[in-house]
């Protein structure tokens, strides 16, 4: 089972976006750059060097528990995920967890992997699970590859996704 290293975080609200955010840009540049958009008041595409300069740098060790390969550990460092989302500024009232809770982000790999979570596991008022856009992994730095989705909590790598290259946030579509 995994077990991250990393301590409580504040909620939306209290988390100022870095100024490295501030211009958005349409569509991903190059290899190694991700969109950040959806309903969101600031689109913006980062790259691992923005992550790494812009956001206070977690340390999760995991370990997998593939069902084909046995137990695989691995050290990750990167930002936290909602600190980064909550930077384009999600468009719903921080102040109100109700409305946090029904949105979802969805994210997709270089490689067509895609991963989607709840706004309210990575929330410090829900679940507050120490989700990471990973900058290095295993000391190894991820600049020409891509940042990568971290999920310590889970067991198994399933929603690990490598060369992210869009994180959509938003509420549902419900079909009535």
């Amino acid at each position: 089972m995994s077990r991250p290293n990393a301590a409580p975080h504040p909620t939306p609200a209290a988390t100022p976006a870095p100024a490295s955010v501030s211009a958005p840009t349409p569509v991903p540049a190059s290899v190694g750059s991700f969109a950040l958009r959806g309903d969101v008041a600031r689109p913006v595409v980062l790259t691992v060097a923005d992550l790494r300069r812009g956001w206070e740098q977690h340390r999760a060790e995991v370990v997998f528990d593939c069902a084909t390969a046995g137990p695989r550990h691995h050290a990750f460092a990167g930002p936290l995920l909602r600190e980064v989302v909550a930077a384009a500024l999600p468009r719903f009232d921080p102040a109100r967890r109700k409305e946090r809770a029904r949105f979802l982000l969805a994210v997709s790999g270089g490689d067509g992997h895609h991963a989607l979570l709840s706004w309210a596991e990575i929330d410090a008022d829900f679940g507050d699970a120490p989700v990471l856009l990973a900058t290095r992994t295993d000391d190894r730095d991820l600049d020409g590859d891509g940042p990568q989705l971290v999920v310590p909590s889970d067991r198994c790598g399933a929603r690990y996704v490598s060369a992210v290259t869009g994180i959509w946030i938003g509420p549902p579509r419900l079909v009535t």
